[in-house]
């Protein structure tokens, strides 16, 4: 059970007015690596719930969730985040450095590689993610469009072995929504496996080896 990610009868609720509301009760599935997995459903139904169930920054109340082997409960999130890049569906909240370049080396120096071998990849994916005109700028004062095309290629940098994509569309143009597809069929060749938050339809029907579909309304 190496190559996948394994959600074993997962419960998490959350109080809201005094009130328990049940997001999953004793949910499972399996997630195969190589394998694009789309998550649909209505807005409220816990998909970024579980997204973020899987990353390790909420716990499940009971059952387990086990990434390639290694259980969550026994990792922190920065173990995580080694093998699982995670674009969140506001990329905002995941910039931070005072430029694009910055940003995009952060991840690699931070683990020790040299300050030219993370230059040079990071030159790379700004080419492919055509920011060439903003590498310089501060991150804040991106375009939308700009913010999560940064926000995937910092996550990139990383090789992680699988992606968590939320709404990864959003505020993308037809051109740059081919970039897009372009990148994730190439990390798809690869091996590398993903899920992904989408309402685009399009989209869904031209990546996805399977489609989950969440119900409730919460």
């Amino acid at each position: 059970m190496k190559d996948k990610i394994i959600i074993d009868k997962i419960s998490f609720s959350y109080i809201n007015h005094n009130k328990e509301v049940k997001v999953f009760d004793k949910f499972s599935l399996i997630l195969n690596n190589g394998e694009v997995t789309f998550l649909t459903g209505k807005n409220g139904s816990g998909k970024t719930t579980l997204t973020k169930l899987i990353m390790g920054i909420i716990k499940p109340t009971s059952g387990s969730i086990k990434l390639f082997g290694s259980d969550t409960s026994d990792m922190n999130l920065g173990q995580i985040g080694q093998i699982i890049g995670y674009v969140f569906q506001y990329p905002e909240r995941q910039l931070f450095a005072p430029s694009v370049m910055e940003q995009l080396i952060f991840p690699l120096t931070f683990k020790g590689v040299s300050k030219e071998e993370a230059v040079e990849k990071a030159e790379e994916m700004i080419k492919l993610f055509q920011l060439t005109k903003v590498r310089n700028s501060y991150p804040y004062f991106l375009s939308y469009g700009e913010k999560r095309r940064l926000a995937l290629a910092s996550v990139l940098m990383s090789n992680p072995k699988y992606l968590i994509l939320d709404e990864p569309t959003t505020s993308l143009d037809k051109e740059r929504i081919l970039v897009l597809s372009e990148v994730l069929n190439s990390l798809k060749a690869k091996k590398i496996g993903m899920l992904i938050v989408s309402h685009n339809n399009d989209f869904i029907k031209s990546h996805g080896d399977r489609i989950i579909e969440l119900g409730g309304d919460l």
